[in-house]
């Protein structure tokens, strides 16, 4: 406590100084970037933060050559190999093996067994307490690989471009793994409608996302069904159909598209969610022990009247009136507005230049909604590299922890405390009730509460790495102002690493 104590009084002593740094630095903000700060710039917006292997390898490259061959080979993922020791770990997962009947068979097992240890609780019988924990501990260890992969991959993966545009299209398409089954679902989703797409295109996503069991129950089109429909005796836990639902198409235009300024109404929300009825799940599937895929479009379901959305007459065609949605909804001139603000703003600046928005938005509409040509536009464009981006960003607990880490160069051994200590930040994984994900901007996380929780955990880290503040400066270079330097020369040497991880600049990326 004391050391904790003493590092947050010198972290306030740190942010003076990085304020003296900015002030100067803004007398003269078309200073161009060095090319040491290019390379750490990359290596903080398109990954996770430098480790000191980077570090050693700007140097021994030079920073305009390791950022040449950096960014060539970041938007070409699997030309890079995976470390031995990853794909060791990934495959030992039995999350990332297991098909989606299976996983869901394995909820539904362990619901049934709930209920039946209730059932012995209510009777007074001592081994419902038991029951119910061997319940839990069913499911916890799925939603924890799942955790344990993305932590995992995103610290020790080379391809680092490929985990932030994970991160950064999970949160646009997000599930929460507190619902139902989407726990034991959620590392198939990542894996199977996100990751593969993202320097893919946009309508293979959103067609991924819009299909996947883990989407389908979490914003409850599992349930929703044509108005009159009477359901057959349904299988054992299976999804009941309760009539239209218009959770996700509502979602689905505000969030994953058009936007919410995206000119639809109330009635197209409506109409969509009709063009939408019978697209769920086969539960039968998981409770008969089979595997495969789950999604299934029920034609007894579906609304097969006809409907008009976003002025235009659509008649009933079954699963193919969902799949045209899809395809105008992608190729909106709306939704390449909507992408290119949150893509410029989640890599660039809270508020985000126009200029570089309306180059994204461009982009999008002339290649289709290649994501790959996006990023590209994104990473060339002048905006990205001009010193007002350069540390614009305020780390989210996630970004922090991961760039603490790599930092440090530290292993993940323990997923367990790290979990921990991103769930009382605040950002637990997989863990955004809503459906639109974690906020991405400062105004979300800088606060005195979340200042405190990031020094105990640089106390934590830096105890535990045993690294020096000499390394540690050496790994961060540039990215460290010379008043923070001098600041920190002046503090004890045993605090220096947990101070460094504490500062301001630290928290910037």
């Amino acid at each position: 406590m004391k050391n904790r104590r003493f590092v947050l009084g010198s972290a306030a002593t740190l942010a003076g100084a990085m304020l003296l740094a900015r002030r100067s630095q803004a007398a003269v903000p078309d200073l161009p970037l060095s090319a040491e700060e290019r390379a750490l710039h990359a290596l903080n917006r398109l990954g996770y933060g430098p480790r000191p292997a980077d570090a050693a390898a700007i140097a021994q490259q030079g920073a305009q050559v390791w950022l040449t061959r950096f960014l060539a080979e970041q938007l070409e993922p699997r030309r890079m190999a995976v470390p031995d020791s990853l794909s060791a770990r990934l495959a030992g997962l039995d999350v990332l093996q297991l098909g989606q009947a299976e996983l869901l068979g394995r909820y539904r097992e362990a619901v049934k067994a709930a209920r039946e240890a209730r059932r012995e609780q209510a009777k007074g019988e001592a081994p419902g307490a038991d029951a119910l924990n061997a319940v839990r501990e069913k499911i916890r260890p799925l939603v924890g690989q799942a955790a344990t992969a993305r932590l995992a991959r995103a610290l020790q993966s080379p391809a680092q471009l490929e985990e932030v545009l994970t991160e950064f299209w999970f949160n646009h398409f997000n599930v929460f793994a507190g619902k139902g089954p989407v726990g034991v679902l959620v590392a198939d989703y990542e894996q199977r409608a996100i990751r593969p797409f993202v320097l893919g295109r946009f309508r293979d996503m959103l067609g991924a996302t819009a299909r996947h069991p883990a989407m389908l129950v979490y914003l409850d089109n599992a349930q929703s069904v044509a108005p009159g429909f009477t359901p057959r005796r349904a299988a054992p836990n299976a999804q009941r159909a309760i009539g239209l639902n218009e959770n996700y198409a509502r979602e689905l235009m505000e969030l994953h598209t058009l936007g919410v300024d995206g000119g639809y109404t109330q009635r197209d929300v409506t109409e969509l969610a009709r063009m939408l009825t019978g697209w769920g799940i086969d539960a039968r599937k998981a409770v008969s022990g089979g595997a495969g895929d789950l999604f299934a479009f029920d034609a007894r379901r579906h609304d097969h009247g006809s409907k008009t959305w976003l002025g235009q007459t659509v008649t009933g065609a079954g699963q193919a009136e969902g799949e045209r949605a899809l395809d105008v909804l992608a190729a909106h001139p709306a939704t390449a507005r909507h992408l290119a603000f949150k893509f410029a703003q989640a890599f660039v600046a809270d508020d985000p230049p126009v200029s570089l928005v309306q180059k994204l938005a461009d982009n999008f509409k002339a290649t289709g909604g290649d994501l790959r040509e996006l990023t590209h536009t994104l990473i060339t464009a002048d905006e990205f590299w001009r010193r007002e981006a350069y540390q614009a960003k305020f780390k989210t607990p996630y970004q922090y922890l991961l760039s603490s880490l790599r930092a440090l160069d530290l292993q993940l051994a323990q997923p367990q405390p790290l979990l921990q200590a991103l769930s009382q930040a605040g950002q637990p994984l997989y863990g955004a009730a809503t459906p639109d994900g974690y906020k991405n901007t400062a105004a979300a996380w800088r606060n005195p509460e979340a200042l405190t929780q990031r020094v105990q955990l640089a106390t934590t880290l830096g105890q535990r790495s045993g690294a020096s503040a000499e390394r540690l400066s050496t790994t961060l270079g540039a990215s460290l102002s010379e008043p923070t330097r001098r600041t920190l020369a002046a503090e004890p040497a045993g605090q220096q690493v947990a101070l460094l991880l504490a500062s301001p600049d630290f928290m910037k990326r």
